[in-house]
């Protein structure tokens, strides 16, 4: 399995060396993670495509070792949208939080030494579920699901 610390330090870096798009491996976590930053609104497009160039018809004939998935980053009077983006469940320690504690770090209290939401910032969530497997905390407060809180960003 792909660990989101990856994914995490490749868009935190491409924003500070202000590249337009990035390219990714072609995952199921990848891919929910960069759509809920698209959702956010750190990025203005994702697509599928091949490790040349992000064509979604491109992806269709291409072995998996070669499939990718293009972001294209935001920026906002020449600065990034997105500032920082951090891992809080590491590998060797993960926080898993249920529903009263999400409540809490939603609305701005520290919980399990995990700094609280500020204003303008998203937690990601990997919850059990199979539909919603991968949500923002707010949304997974909405659908009343507790999940290991997998990153943040800001």
């Amino acid at each position: 399995m792909v660990l989101p610390h990856n994914l995490c330090s490749h868009v935190q870096n491409a924003f500070r060396a202000r590249h337009q798009h990035i390219a990714v491996h072609h995952t199921t976590q990848n891919l929910a993670i960069l759509s809920i930053l698209l959702r956010a609104g750190f990025l203005s497009n994702v697509t599928r495509g091949t490790i040349e160039e992000p064509s979604p018809e491109a992806f269709l004939g291409v072995p998996e070792s070669q499939k990718r998935i293009w972001a294209k980053l935001k920026y906002r009077d020449d600065r990034p949208v997105l500032s920082d983006m951090e891992l809080i469940s590491m590998p060797s320690k993960r926080i898993i939080m249920d529903l009263s504690e999400i409540r809490r770090l939603c609305t701005g209290r520290r919980v399990q030494n995990v700094k609280p939401l500020r204003m303008g910032e998203i937690a990601i969530v990997k919850t059990k579920d199979r539909e919603n497997e991968w949500v923002e905390a707010r949304e997974a407060l909405q659908l009343r699901l507790p999940g290991e809180v997998i990153c943040r960003a800001w």
